[in-house]
């Protein structure tokens, strides 16, 4: 079944709302794609104007920020140790934004949307 992110058919007060059109291609959302711990893996999506979106599906590094050298590093990521978005996600792997996750440098928090941008970006913490 394919998400539909057009307008509804009733008004904020609950009455009737007659639509001037119909549903459009446009309006079609997509399904949710969790980025889980893995080998890395991406998908390509189309979107307006023909433009590319990248979805990271699995991911196996990390670059993470070391504010105190004030660098950049690729790390493997080793677990994901908390994340606020569900307490499920933990024990599932999957890694999304404000996920804290354990590197080899140490624990860090993820600052990227990795299904969004195809990437996943972490600040060091500690």
């Amino acid at each position: 079944m394919a998400l539909w992110q057009g307008k509804p058919n009733k008004k904020s007060t609950g009455g009737r709302l007659v639509p001037s059109k119909g549903k459009r291609k446009f309006e079609i959302g997509r399904e949710k794609q969790y980025t889980k711990l893995g080998t890395q893996s991406l998908k390509q999506y189309r979107t307006c104007g023909g433009n590319v979106k990248v979805g990271m599906l699995a991911a196996e590094f990390a670059n993470v920020v070391d504010k105190k050298t004030n660098t950049v590093k690729k790390v493997k990521i080793t677990n994901v140790k908390t994340n606020p978005a569900d307490p499920n996600y933990v024990q599932r792997n999957i890694i999304n934004k404000g996920a804290t996750i354990e590197t080899e440098l140490g624990t860090a928090i993820v600052t990227s949307r990795p299904g969004q941008d195809g990437a996943v970006n972490a600040v060091l913490i500690a």
